[in-house]
């Protein structure tokens, strides 16, 4: 069986933004201009999430104009002024009557205690991971991205957890 990736998905671009030596990054999927039709599952003990609550059946919203997920903890979710920026140069966004205003729901996830605590994706990354995502190219899967910090396997805490990644199944 073949492998496959995000970027197999008819309309799906992906990019992404890497500071190796601080082990953090951020992820940007991308579907076509007209947006994609999203769904979310929130979990964890600490979630941080924006817009989320967009993905709702019941929100005026229909669709997402990009996915972006970020290391960072909070900090984190600074990256996707970076997505809605270069979307609204582009003028992709929901139809307001005004400006098209970039749907960008966000989720971090926790590596400060992985590389520099005072590292951690913003405006500037997240811009470029949608810089990324347009041009489709770059590594894809492994410790990029948003997975450049993240680790798996925390039940005992951090002492015994293992690197993670970015990956398809």
């Amino acid at each position: 069986m073949a492998h496959l990736t995000l970027r197999d998905v008819p309309g799906i671009r992906v990019g992404h933004w890497t500071d190796a030596e601080c082990a953090t990054g951020c992820t940007v999927v991308l579907p076509s201009d007209e947006g994609a039709v999203a769904g979310v599952e929130v979990r964890g003990s600490a979630p941080g999430t924006r817009e989320t609550d967009l993905l709702r059946p019941t929100a005026l919203v229909e669709r997402v104009n990009a996915i972006c997920l970020a290391g960072g903890s909070a900090f984190g979710l600074a990256a996707a002024d970076g997505v809605m920026r270069r979307l609204a140069e582009r003028e992709i966004g929901f139809a307001t009557g005004i400006r098209p205003v970039p749907i960008v729901p966000s989720a971090i996830l926790f590596d400060l205690g992985v590389g520099d605590p005072e590292a951690f994706p913003d405006a500037d990354a997240g811009y470029a991971a949608t810089l990324a995502a347009e041009s489709n190219q770059g590594e894809l899967e492994g410790r990029v991205g948003a997975g450049t910090g993240a680790t798996v396997a925390k039940l005992g805490g951090l002492a015994g957890a293992l690197p993670g990644g970015v990956g398809s199944a």
